[in-house]
């Protein structure tokens, strides 16, 4: 397990513990409440930096929730991490993403999307962001991993990153 899983895979109460905890006045509609009361949170991962806010509602205790799951999503999607070697066909993340025809296929709302989408990008980025070489890598063909990453919004921004870095055109 690499860094980046084991502080996606803690409590909400242990990543909150690992965060900097920012509570402010949102700016906006919401009513005369919403200007009174310190109900939006930003969230500063120490450990990697990475930054989240959530601002929607005139609950703190909403916006907290809501900002450690984008906290969360942002481990997964943003953080690279060097793939592991072997056969990644065969990977604990990828076997259990397959369905019972052994296709590999799970949605963007399933709880192992995000951990196979990250392994997707680790690889991608790891392959100089070229698409066969890293579906090969999975086993599938290079139309099936565009459309694992294609089936979240933010997992297909952070491919076109990926390949934009390389120097490769973005996909549509």
């Amino acid at each position: 397990m690499g860094q980046r899983d084991a502080w996606a895979s803690v409590s909400d109460d242990e990543l909150l513990a690992r965060c900097e905890v920012d509570l402010y006045r949102a700016s906006g509609p919401g009513g005369q409440k919403r200007n009174k009361t310190s109900s939006a949170v930003r969230l500063r991962h120490l450990p990697s930096g990475l930054r989240v806010i959530a601002e929607e509602s005139r609950s703190q205790h909403e916006n907290k929730a809501k900002a450690l799951k984008r906290m969360r999503r942002a481990l997964w999607l943003e953080l690279r991490e060097p793939p592991p070697e072997g056969d990644l066909a065969a990977h604990p993340t990828v076997t259990a993403a397959r369905d019972r025809n052994g296709a590999l296929w799970v949605g963007a709302r399933d709880p192992r999307y995000l951990p196979l989408a990250a392994l997707l990008l680790d690889t991608l980025e790891a392959h100089g962001a070229r698409m066969a070489e890293t579906a090969g890598r999975f086993g599938i063909g290079s139309a099936a991993l565009a459309d694992l990453l294609r089936a979240d919004e933010d997992a297909w921004k952070e491919t076109c990153r990926i390949r934009q870095a390389h120097g490769l055109k973005a996909l549509n």
